[in-house]
């Protein structure tokens, strides 16, 4: 069978436009070629003749595993330990002015946790600078639209160069390290920081937020608006306002903001938001 790897500007309509309807990925049409190489593979892999009798298999599909892999294929993540150096900064600042202190009790989103660097970023965090950490009751929602990345956060081993910019104490104190069969050295998450973390799969798109029983005093959500246009990015704060508490703090990247048509939203401090109250 001859197959043809080349994406015509129809195929590329047809995957852009049920994209954005199951992921609320918006795609410029410049991304042809990106969309093109993500799918290669799965032509060869399925034995398809050409990018429409894969568009096919995904649609007909009802069991999902083939959105599934779509939404691994077109989805980029790209992440790294305490990412946005300044939101750190004001955390250590400012952290006791929006929980609560007395009650020892705190709930965070990780909205968009990619391979788990995020999450685990926010454990060690407080570990680090809450006082009498281990009398808290802390739960982290860390969420992604991958299955295949949640899996990779989920083990929580990292190479060398991706803990290398991390102040030693804090490998130390949060990592132990394991030798890989090529010689090289990798190193996991301690087991004990694990627990204060739930993976799950959930779209921020699609998914129903009425699921959520219980608000957030923290929900970051970085740099992924990039992907949505206007409409889903403030359908999606809506939805966020609707979760965090009232002193509550949403993070979003550095790169994005907020258009706030409602008012909905106050500005704290660059990329860090609050609940407008008046």
């Amino acid at each position: 069978m001859t197959q043809d790897y080349t994406l015509s500007s129809l195929e590329f309509k047809m995957f852009q436009k049920l994209i954005y309807e199951e992921i609320g990925i918006s795609l410029a049409d410049h991304k042809l070629t990106l969309v093109q190489s993500r799918l290669r593979r799965w032509l060869k892999e399925f034995q398809l003749k050409n990018y429409k009798a894969l568009y096919k298999k995904i649609e007909e599909d009802s069991s999902g595993q083939m959105l599934t892999i779509l939404v691994n294929a077109i989805t980029t993540n790209v992440t790294s330990f305490f990412r946005e150096e300044s939101q750190w900064i004001y955390l250590q600042e400012h952290l006791s002015e929006f929980i609560d202190m007395k009650k020892k009790r705190i709930r965070i989103w990780s909205a968009a946790c990619s391979s788990g660097q995020e999450p685990y970023s926010i454990i060690m965090f407080l570990k680090e600078h809450l006082p009498n950490f281990h009398q808290w009751d802390i739960k982290i929602l860390a969420t992604d639209i991958s299955e295949d990345i949640l899996l990779k956060a989920q083990k929580a081993v990292y190479e060398h160069k991706e803990i290398e910019t991390m102040p030693r104490h804090m490998v130390l104190k949060n990592f132990y390290g394991i030798k890989n069969s090529d010689g090289t050295k990798s190193f996991v998450i301690n087991d004990e920081l694990k627990e204060y973390i739930v993976f799950r799969s959930f779209n921020l798109v699609t998914g129903d937020f009425q699921i959520f029983k219980n608000q957030f005093d923290m929900i970051f959500c970085r740099n992924v608006m990039i992907y949505f246009d206007k409409i889903t990015q403030d359908r999606l704060f809506d939805n966020f306002a609707t979760l965090l508490d009232n002193n509550a703090r949403l993070f979003i990247g550095h790169s994005e903001s907020i258009h706030n048509k409602h008012n909905i939203y106050k500005l704290v401090t660059s990329s860090i938001y609050k609940l407008n109250k008046g």
